[in-house]
Protein backbone atom coordinates (compact mmCIF):
# COMPACT_ATOMS: atom_id res chain seq x y z
CA UNK A 1 0.00 0.00 0.00
CA UNK A 2 1.41 3.41 -0.96
CA UNK A 3 1.78 6.04 1.75
CA UNK A 4 -0.18 9.27 1.41
CA UNK A 5 2.26 11.97 0.16
CA UNK A 6 2.07 14.32 3.15
CA UNK A 7 2.40 11.41 5.57
CA UNK A 8 5.49 10.26 3.68
CA UNK A 9 6.98 13.75 3.84
CA UNK A 10 6.35 14.09 7.56
CA UNK A 11 8.00 10.75 8.26
CA UNK A 12 10.95 11.72 6.08
CA UNK A 13 11.28 15.14 7.71
CA UNK A 14 11.41 13.63 11.19
CA UNK A 15 13.93 10.98 10.15
CA UNK A 16 16.13 13.52 8.37
CA UNK A 17 15.93 15.96 11.29
CA UNK A 18 17.11 13.24 13.66
CA UNK A 19 19.95 12.21 11.36
CA UNK A 20 21.01 15.81 10.83
CA UNK A 21 20.80 16.55 14.55
CA UNK A 22 23.03 13.64 15.39
CA UNK A 23 25.51 14.71 12.73
CA UNK A 24 25.53 18.23 14.18
CA UNK A 25 25.97 16.80 17.67
CA UNK A 26 29.16 15.06 16.53
CA UNK A 27 30.55 18.43 15.45
CA UNK A 28 29.34 20.05 18.67
CA UNK A 29 31.24 17.51 20.76
CA UNK A 30 34.48 18.29 18.91
CA UNK A 31 34.59 22.11 18.94
CA UNK A 32 38.29 22.18 18.11
CA UNK A 33 37.43 20.87 14.62
CA UNK A 34 34.97 23.66 13.80
CA UNK A 35 35.94 26.71 11.77
CA UNK A 36 33.70 29.75 12.04
CA UNK A 37 33.04 32.74 9.81
CA UNK A 38 31.07 35.91 10.49
CA UNK A 39 28.26 36.58 8.01
CA UNK A 40 27.35 39.87 9.66
CA UNK A 41 26.97 41.48 13.06
CA UNK A 42 26.39 38.72 15.60
CA UNK A 43 25.65 36.35 12.69
CA UNK A 44 27.94 33.35 12.45
CA UNK A 45 28.27 30.24 10.31
CA UNK A 46 30.45 27.18 10.78
CA UNK A 47 31.33 24.41 8.37
CA UNK A 48 29.00 22.25 10.45
CA UNK A 49 26.04 24.40 9.32
CA UNK A 50 26.93 23.86 5.68
CA UNK A 51 27.59 20.15 6.04
CA UNK A 52 24.37 19.50 7.94
CA UNK A 53 22.28 21.51 5.48
CA UNK A 54 23.84 19.61 2.57
CA UNK A 55 22.89 16.35 4.24
CA UNK A 56 19.28 17.47 4.69
CA UNK A 57 19.04 18.75 1.12
CA UNK A 58 20.49 15.53 -0.30
CA UNK A 59 18.13 13.29 1.67
CA UNK A 60 15.00 15.27 0.83
CA UNK A 61 15.91 15.74 -2.85
CA UNK A 62 16.43 11.99 -3.22
CA UNK A 63 12.94 11.29 -1.86
CA UNK A 64 11.05 14.27 -3.26
CA UNK A 65 12.89 15.68 -6.30
CA UNK A 66 9.83 17.69 -7.33
CA UNK A 67 9.98 19.84 -4.21
CA UNK A 68 11.73 23.17 -3.83
CA UNK A 69 14.23 23.98 -1.11
CA UNK A 70 15.15 27.07 0.90
CA UNK A 71 18.08 26.73 3.28
CA UNK A 72 19.78 29.29 5.48
CA UNK A 73 23.24 28.46 4.19
CA UNK A 74 22.77 27.11 0.67
CA UNK A 75 20.21 29.47 -0.79
CA UNK A 76 17.12 28.63 -2.84
CA UNK A 77 16.25 25.83 -5.20
CA UNK A 78 12.90 26.92 -6.59
CA UNK A 79 13.41 26.48 -10.33
CA UNK A 80 10.05 25.75 -12.01
CA UNK A 81 8.75 24.39 -8.71
CA UNK A 82 6.25 27.08 -7.81
CA UNK A 83 3.41 24.54 -7.85
CA UNK A 84 5.27 22.06 -5.68
CA UNK A 85 5.89 22.23 -1.97
CA UNK A 86 8.98 23.90 -0.58
CA UNK A 87 11.21 22.64 2.22
CA UNK A 88 12.44 25.47 4.44
CA UNK A 89 15.42 24.46 6.55
CA UNK A 90 17.70 25.78 9.25
CA UNK A 91 20.36 23.11 9.82
CA UNK A 92 21.52 24.57 13.14
CA UNK A 93 19.29 27.24 14.64
CA UNK A 94 21.32 28.78 17.43
CA UNK A 95 24.72 28.78 15.77
CA UNK A 96 26.13 31.32 18.25
CA UNK A 97 25.32 28.86 21.04
CA UNK A 98 26.61 25.92 18.98
CA UNK A 99 30.04 27.44 18.39
CA UNK A 100 30.27 28.53 22.04
CA UNK A 101 29.59 24.99 23.37
CA UNK A 102 26.21 26.02 24.77
CA UNK A 103 23.75 23.12 24.29
CA UNK A 104 20.82 25.24 23.10
CA UNK A 105 20.33 24.76 19.36
CA UNK A 106 18.22 22.62 17.05
CA UNK A 107 17.42 21.46 13.54
CA UNK A 108 14.32 23.06 12.03
CA UNK A 109 12.50 21.73 8.95
CA UNK A 110 9.21 23.04 7.56
CA UNK A 111 7.25 22.17 4.44
CA UNK A 112 5.19 24.88 2.76
CA UNK A 113 2.60 24.53 0.00
CA UNK A 114 1.32 27.82 -1.34
CA UNK A 115 0.43 30.00 1.63
CA UNK A 116 0.14 27.13 4.10
CA UNK A 117 2.74 25.60 6.36
CA UNK A 118 1.88 21.93 6.11
CA UNK A 119 4.60 20.28 8.20
CA UNK A 120 7.00 21.33 10.92
CA UNK A 121 9.74 19.39 12.71
CA UNK A 122 12.15 20.77 15.31
CA UNK A 123 14.73 18.39 16.75
CA UNK A 124 16.84 19.22 19.80
CA UNK A 125 19.50 16.50 20.05
CA UNK A 126 20.87 17.87 23.31
CA UNK A 127 17.60 17.13 25.13
CA UNK A 128 16.57 14.35 22.74
CA UNK A 129 13.29 16.11 22.01
CA UNK A 130 11.55 16.12 18.65
CA UNK A 131 8.62 18.46 18.11
CA UNK A 132 6.35 17.52 15.21
CA UNK A 133 3.28 19.17 13.70
CA UNK A 134 1.08 18.58 10.69
CA UNK A 135 -1.53 21.12 9.69
CA UNK A 136 -4.90 20.09 11.11
CA UNK A 137 -3.44 17.12 13.01
CA UNK A 138 -2.09 18.71 16.20
CA UNK A 139 1.41 19.02 17.66
CA UNK A 140 3.51 16.52 19.60
CA UNK A 141 6.79 16.27 21.47
CA UNK A 142 8.34 12.81 21.51
CA UNK A 143 4.98 11.41 20.46
CA UNK A 144 2.95 13.08 23.21
CA UNK A 145 0.40 15.84 22.48
CA UNK A 146 1.46 19.35 23.49
CA UNK A 147 -0.64 22.44 24.12
CA UNK A 148 0.03 26.13 24.57
CA UNK A 149 -0.25 27.57 28.06
CA UNK A 150 -3.65 28.24 29.63
CA UNK A 151 -2.35 31.48 31.17
CA UNK A 152 -4.59 34.55 31.06
CA UNK A 153 -1.94 37.08 32.09
CA UNK A 154 1.65 37.78 31.06
CA UNK A 155 2.47 37.86 34.78
CA UNK A 156 1.96 34.07 34.87
CA UNK A 157 5.12 33.07 33.03
CA UNK A 158 7.95 34.04 30.71
CA UNK A 159 7.99 35.38 27.15
CA UNK A 160 10.76 34.69 24.64
CA UNK A 161 12.05 37.77 22.81
CA UNK A 162 14.42 37.61 19.87
CA UNK A 163 16.62 40.29 18.35
CA UNK A 164 18.35 40.64 15.02
CA UNK A 165 20.79 43.40 14.02
CA UNK A 166 18.77 43.59 10.79
CA UNK A 167 16.45 45.90 12.75
CA UNK A 168 17.06 48.84 15.05
CA UNK A 169 17.22 48.23 18.76
CA UNK A 170 14.18 50.43 19.48
CA UNK A 171 11.48 47.74 18.93
CA UNK A 172 13.35 45.35 21.22
CA UNK A 173 13.80 47.85 24.04
CA UNK A 174 10.22 49.06 23.72
CA UNK A 175 8.82 45.54 23.90
CA UNK A 176 10.95 44.68 26.94
CA UNK A 177 9.94 47.86 28.74
CA UNK A 178 6.25 47.30 28.07
CA UNK A 179 6.45 43.64 29.06
CA UNK A 180 8.15 44.41 32.36
CA UNK A 181 5.58 47.13 32.94
CA UNK A 182 2.88 44.47 32.60
CA UNK A 183 4.59 42.38 35.32
CA UNK A 184 5.91 39.98 32.69
CA UNK A 185 9.38 38.49 32.32
CA UNK A 186 11.46 37.59 29.27
CA UNK A 187 14.30 35.41 28.08
CA UNK A 188 16.33 34.97 24.91
CA UNK A 189 17.97 31.57 24.62
CA UNK A 190 19.53 32.18 21.21
CA UNK A 191 17.23 29.92 19.20
CA UNK A 192 13.99 31.32 17.84
CA UNK A 193 12.92 27.89 16.64
CA UNK A 194 13.28 26.37 20.10
CA UNK A 195 11.51 29.27 21.78
CA UNK A 196 8.56 28.82 19.41
CA UNK A 197 8.51 25.10 20.18
CA UNK A 198 8.42 25.99 23.85
CA UNK A 199 5.42 28.26 23.26
CA UNK A 200 3.67 25.33 21.58
CA UNK A 201 4.49 23.13 24.56
CA UNK A 202 3.30 25.65 27.16
CA UNK A 203 6.80 26.29 28.53
CA UNK A 204 6.83 29.91 27.35
CA UNK A 205 3.77 32.15 27.17
CA UNK A 206 4.80 33.61 23.85
CA UNK A 207 7.56 34.75 21.55
CA UNK A 208 8.14 37.90 19.52
CA UNK A 209 10.83 39.27 17.24
CA UNK A 210 10.82 42.33 14.99
CA UNK A 211 12.45 40.47 12.10
CA UNK A 212 13.10 36.76 11.71
CA UNK A 213 13.82 34.64 8.65
CA UNK A 214 11.53 31.88 7.43
CA UNK A 215 13.96 29.04 8.14
CA UNK A 216 14.13 30.11 11.80
CA UNK A 217 10.41 30.14 12.45
CA UNK A 218 8.09 28.31 10.02
CA UNK A 219 8.23 24.95 11.78
CA UNK A 220 7.71 26.70 15.11
CA UNK A 221 4.78 28.71 13.81
CA UNK A 222 2.97 25.54 12.79
CA UNK A 223 3.75 23.93 16.14
CA UNK A 224 2.23 26.90 17.97
CA UNK A 225 -0.88 26.93 15.78
CA UNK A 226 -1.39 23.19 16.09
CA UNK A 227 -0.78 23.45 19.84
CA UNK A 228 -3.74 25.78 20.17
CA UNK A 229 -1.78 29.02 20.18
CA UNK A 230 -2.01 32.15 18.03
CA UNK A 231 0.55 33.55 15.57
CA UNK A 232 0.75 36.66 13.45
CA UNK A 233 0.72 36.36 9.65
CA UNK A 234 4.38 35.71 8.96
CA UNK A 235 4.04 34.63 5.32
CA UNK A 236 2.22 37.82 4.31
CA UNK A 237 4.15 40.50 2.40
CA UNK A 238 6.79 38.10 1.11
CA UNK A 239 7.81 36.65 4.45
CA UNK A 240 8.95 33.39 2.90
CA UNK A 241 11.90 34.99 1.13
CA UNK A 242 12.33 38.33 2.91
CA UNK A 243 11.49 37.43 6.50
CA UNK A 244 8.99 39.27 8.68
CA UNK A 245 8.10 40.11 12.24
CA UNK A 246 6.57 37.38 14.38
CA UNK A 247 4.34 37.27 17.43
CA UNK A 248 3.27 33.87 18.75
CA UNK A 249 1.42 33.32 21.98
CA UNK A 250 -0.88 31.25 24.12
CA UNK A 251 -4.46 32.30 23.29
CA UNK A 252 -5.11 33.94 26.65
CA UNK A 253 -2.22 36.38 26.29
CA UNK A 254 -2.08 36.81 22.51
CA UNK A 255 -3.77 40.21 22.42
CA UNK A 256 -1.63 41.54 25.27
CA UNK A 257 1.64 40.31 23.74
CA UNK A 258 0.71 41.66 20.32
CA UNK A 259 0.20 45.12 21.85
CA UNK A 260 3.46 44.88 23.78
CA UNK A 261 5.43 43.78 20.72
CA UNK A 262 4.11 46.76 18.78
CA UNK A 263 4.57 45.26 15.31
Amino acid sequence: MSIEPMTARLAAAEAVAREAGQAALSWFRAPETITVKAKGRQDFVSQADGAVEALIRERLAARFPEDGFIGEEGGHDLDAKTNAGIWVVDPIDGTANFISSIPVWCVSIAYVVGDEIELGVIYDPNREEVFVARRGRGARCNGQPIRASRARSLAEGTVGIGYSPRTTVAPLLGAIERLLGADGMYQCNGSGALMLAYVAAGRLLGYCEAHINAWDCLAGILLVSEGGGWTSDFLGNGGLLKGNSIVAAAPGVAAALSRIAGY
